[in-house]
């Protein structure tokens, strides 16, 4: 639903059609924005864009399957100027379902990694999340594990945690492996994976790493934003899983760590082009890039911007230069796979 200021701006701008049509312009500069997004710390985001801008922001939140199906629905009476979600293989998604448009920015082209990017420009990433390992301290030694492929190894039998297969960054870790060894050997490495659980998969990332504090398994995968936020957590209870965890950047002598990412596109029948445009632009700012990275432990695209402390604390690390939109795509097939490895 429109903010009261938005509805009293548009209410306004149409008694004045007929007279004014620049001034209705002035009173309806709007971006719908479809997120499935719920930080609340997204809201200072917001709220510079309008700053800076003028345009005021709808914002209409929920699960990303349920905007793509929404967009999908409302066809060419969709409100939405631009759909901002998490993980490649989600945009992706929206992309190959035609509910995204193409748009081709040099300021976005030269702030944003070529790999983090849609080649056609139908959707660009703003922020990173890298997919590691958080390992017991008291019993797994430096160096012992090192790469995604290792999780298959039997030494690691009955201590993995993992989330469903379901899961978008489930699938996409597996879709870079996809990429990386080809069906074959990626369906053996899940079979493997699978023989290692410590238990079978529930729950979400934090679950994971929670669950290895514990003692139910000795290496969780997880996104390191879910570890950020532990991290800065004021609860006795969440220091102490802090405590006793150690992370892995998996893969740096070979390809890299694979990274999830926040993206953003313009929505096919965008009605309010410039601000939408205004909008994926003003992403890629400095400012921005700040917002996304301290207000939720990611690690911004941007060069020149720093990650917040606890991300810095961490140390720096190779990542995978696969371009997102190659293991996004591989999102179906890696799925088939998982569920003829036992992967639930």
């Amino acid at each position: 639903m429109l903010s009261s200021p938005t509805r009293r701006a548009l209410l306004g701008g149409a008694a004045l059609l007929v007279a004014s049509p620049a001034l209705l312009r002035a009173q309806t500069r709007t971006l719908n924005l479809y997120s499935s997004r719920h930080y609340d710390t997204d809201e200072a985001l917001y709220n510079d864009f309008t700053r800076q801008s003028g345009f005021a922001i709808n914002r209409v939140e929920a699960g990303p399957d349920q905007l793509l199906a929404r967009m999908q629905s409302e066809g060419t009476n969709s409100p939405a100027d631009v759909l901002i979600t998490v993980d490649a293989g989600r945009i992706e998604r929206a992309s190959s379902l035609g509910l995204l448009q193409p748009f081709a920015s040099q300021t976005l082209a030269s702030r944003i990694p070529a790999n983090l990017r849609d080649p056609d420009g139908n959707w660009y990433s703003f922020s990173t999340r890298a997919r590691v390992f958080f390992v017991a301290k008291d019993k797994v030694a430096e160096g012992a594990i090192r790469t995604y492929e290792d999780l298959a190894d039997p030494k690691w039998k009955g201590k993995v945690l993992t989330r469903s297969s379901t899961n978008i960054y489930s699938q996409s870790m597996t879709g870079a492996m996809l990429a990386a060894h080809g069906p074959e050997k990626t369906e053996t490495w899940a079979r493997g994976l699978v023989a290692n659980l410590a238990r079978q998969p529930r729950g979400g990332d934090t679950d994971q790493i929670r669950a290895a504090a514990a003692g139910e398994g000795d290496v969780a995968i997880s996104n390191t934003y879910y570890f950020g936020r532990l991290a800065l957590s004021q609860k006795p209870e969440d220091k102490a899983v802090v405590e006793k965890l150690r992370l892995v950047f998996p893969n740096q002598a070979d390809r890299g760590t694979h990274l999830n990412v926040s993206a953003a596109g313009i929505a096919r029948h965008a009605k309010n082009l410039d601000a939408a445009k205004a909008f994926l632009e003003y992403l890629s700012t400095p400012a921005a890039q700040r917002y996304f990275a301290w207000g939720n432990s990611e690690y911004p695209v941007v060069a020149g911007v720093e990650p917040p402390p606890q991300v810095a604390a961490w140390g720096t690390f190779k990542a995978d230069p696969l371009n997102a939109r190659v293991f996004a795509r591989n999102n179906a097939e890696a799925l088939k796979i998982m569920d003829r490895a036992g992967w639930k």
